[in-house]
């Protein structure tokens, strides 16, 4: 889930590419008996996943989709496509399934014996995408600014978060295993290659349908006529709108002002939550890295060692060890700055480097250690033992918690005072009462948007949920809350005929113009080759002409678009040839090939491992989607997946 938040990346291609639509597997939950069981995933879980041994169903081990985690990649996925509240639903039924997907693989891979340690997440952390912002230069960024990317980026905690990269991480492993041992021969190698790298250039004819578009003008007898043979297409063509009067307030209009905050409501958190505040053991550490590159031979690991063992004599006859971490380490994070990797806590680093650093005291200097990275030197510059941050440190975080808080919950209270009484009084009433402002929208569509708010779009949810005449209801508006009522509703219903004139001419356009371009381009083709001429069958029909650059099948080309997509056909034709039609839908094109030009053995010969890997990795991919398709139903078929029904009912509901 992390990556599948923040980015795209293979492992999540690898944990939801073999994801089976939703329908199809709703259908399933529906029709297999008993895979709702409430008793095995009740409460907090979305669903629970089994083990998928002969027995897992009863005695293996279990995978828990919590309804919470499921909440949150809905909301990501809400705010990272910037859509209304009223898709939440939707979403969650995305996010379940992807999770549940997730879980089945994570099963799967406890089953098949593959595991992922402690030491394997840090490694990740380290070295993968996230090192970038986690060790910026090769160091660590420290607990706290950890927890708090974690918390911010993710809105989870520290252990969740390290648990689902474990997962990431270990489904990454079952794709291994179960795709490892698939290769592909130099024959495809290179057939691939060639086709891949053979480059066209061509003339084409375009016939543009927007052109054509303008030429569809029918008389207004035809359109009304279109009109009435689709009612039924325009029986709402009008949509449902609302009148909504409210009356908003801003979290400054609160009587009583901002609340106060005392230092006694200050001591009194710093005192009941000590545990956020801790700070654990650590040691400010330099270190001279001497690399040993992967899969090295005994040779090249003697020579780094060798040159480790004379640096560490140097410095044991008096050299200062910043200088020489600059002039020999081969850590390009902290060679400019002496070495310096500041201040580290237990399981920050590799497990070697982590005994040595916090077995030594301020000022020792340990020997030559081994890591997977290669040889260190390190020196222990200075100790903190584990403690509480003072007040004085986290005071300023506390009182704006504090009053983050304290104004939340007044403006909740106003807004349920002021809530209370427009159902007694009305809004007019209420609002000259606590001298606020009656506003009344125009007619208001769903997905339209309420002037004088920050953001309408719970209000406007709730006030289609509403019924007409219905209590005042309050809604937050992103800068206070906003206590408000339906006045009018008009349903969605038919336009008249000369209301609704350009949407119609528009829309028999739209039925016209794709059999007009197919017929179009067709006669250029057939034109083309009847003369030999593309540029004049051009001129014939109102195309016009273009020539291409020597493209690849990664190219675009202008009014054609992707060579490996419509564009392909150019591949398969010899200078001369021309091609049958082509239809883009926004263009109708008929192309007469220029210019074949193929790779070379030699260029052939030189990209023949990139190719094999690509392919191997599509191959690898296909086949891991195949797996991970037919290992979710045959978990759903088991009775593996335990869905919680009153979760279920929920998410349809939007609560």
């Amino acid at each position: 889930m992390i990556r599948f938040l923040q980015q795209d990346s293979r492992i999540v291609k690898g944990i939801f590419i073999g994801l089976i639509s939703i329908t199809a597997i709703l259908m399933v939950i529906t029709l297999v008996p008993g895979i709702f069981q409430d008793a095995s995933a009740s409460g907090d879980n979305y669903a629970v996943v089994h083990s998928g041994g002969p027995l897992g169903r009863y005695f293996g081990g279990t995978t828990d989709v919590p309804v919470t985690q499921v909440q949150q990649v809905a909301q990501r996925m809400q705010q990272q496509q910037r859509l209304p509240d009223f898709v939440v639903p939707f979403l969650m039924q995305r996010a379940g399934q992807m999770l549940v997907e997730r879980a089945v693989l994570v099963q799967e891979a406890g089953r098949l014996g593959v595991t992922v340690t402690d030491a394997d997440v840090r490694n990740e952390l380290m070295h993968g995408p996230f090192a970038p912002i986690l060790f910026p230069g090769g160091k660590f960024i420290g607990e706290n600014n950890y927890e708090n990317f974690v918390q911010n980026d993710f809105n989870m905690s520290r252990a969740d978060f390290e648990k689902q990269l474990k997962e990431e991480i270990l489904i990454t492993r079952l794709e291994a295993l179960i795709t490892g041992g698939m290769t592909v021969s130099p024959e495809e190698v290179r057939a691939a290659y060639l086709k891949q790298a053979t480059k066209v250039k061509f003339e084409y004819a375009v016939i543009s349908a927007a052109d054509l578009r303008k030429q569809i003008n029918p008389p207004d007898s035809v359109l009304q006529a279109f009109f009435k043979q689709n009612a039924a297409r325009y029986a709402k063509a009008i949509p449902e709108t609302r009148t909504i009067q409210y009356v908003a307030f801003a979290l400054n209009q609160i009587p009583g002002g901002p609340p106060q905050i005392s230092g006694a409501d200050i001591q009194r958190y710093y005192n009941e939550h000590q545990q956020q505040f801790q700070v654990p053991e650590q040691v400010r550490v330099r270190h001279i890295l001497i690399k040993v590159p992967q899969n090295a031979d005994a040779k090249t690991v003697a020579a780094a060692q060798a040159k480790a063992e004379d640096i560490l004599k140097q410095l044991h006859n008096g050299a200062n060890f910043a200088e020489l971490a600059k002039k020999y380490s081969d850590d390009p994070g902290s060679r400019a700055d002496g070495g310096e990797l500041g201040f580290i806590q237990h399981g920050a680093t590799v497990p070697e480097f982590d005994r040595t650093a916090f077995a030594l005291q301020p000022g020792q200097m340990s020997g030559v250690i081994r890591t997977q990275f290669g040889f260190h030197i390190l020196q222990v510059e200075e100790r903190q033992p584990a403690h509480a941050k003072p007040l004085e440190e986290v005071h300023d975080l506390i009182l704006a918690n504090l009053m983050q808080q304290a104004e939340a919950k007044a403006a909740q209270q106003y807004s349920a005072k002021l809530e209370a009484e427009a159902q007694k009084s009305g809004l007019a009433a209420m609002a000259a009462q606590n001298h606020l402002h009656v506003e009344t929208t125009q007619p208001l569509a769903q997905g339209g948007v309420v002037p004088g708010l920050a953001d309408g779009t719970q209000l406007l949810t709730k006030a289609f949920q509403m019924k007409p005449g219905a209590p005042p209801q309050t809604a937050s508006t992103g800068e206070g809350y906003a206590v408000f009522t339906v006045q009018n509703v008009v349903p969605a219903h038919a336009p008249t005929f000369d209301a609704w004139k350009s949407h119609v001419l528009e829309d028999f356009r739209n039925e016209q113009i794709g059999p007009m371009l197919k017929a179009r381009t067709q006669q250029l083709a057939i034109k083309a080759k009847e003369e030999n001429s593309l540029k004049k069958a051009a001129k014939e029909v109102g195309a016009t002409i273009q020539t291409s650059d020597l493209v690849d099948s990664t190219g675009q080309v202008p009014n054609l678009g992707s060579m490996s997509d419509v564009g392909a056909v150019a591949f398969t034709l010899q200078p001369g040839q021309f091609s049958g039609p082509i239809d883009t839908e926004r263009t109708g094109v008929v192309m007469k090939l220029l210019d074949k030009q193929a790779p070379t053995a030699a260029e052939i010969q030189q990209h023949l491992d990139s190719t094999r890997d690509q392919l191997a990795q599509q191959r690898r991919d296909t086949a891991f989607a195949v797996f991970a398709s037919s290992l979710e139903q045959r978990y759903i078929k088991g009775g593996l997946i335990r869905y919680n029904r009153k979760a279920l009912a929920n998410q349809r509901a939007g609560i």
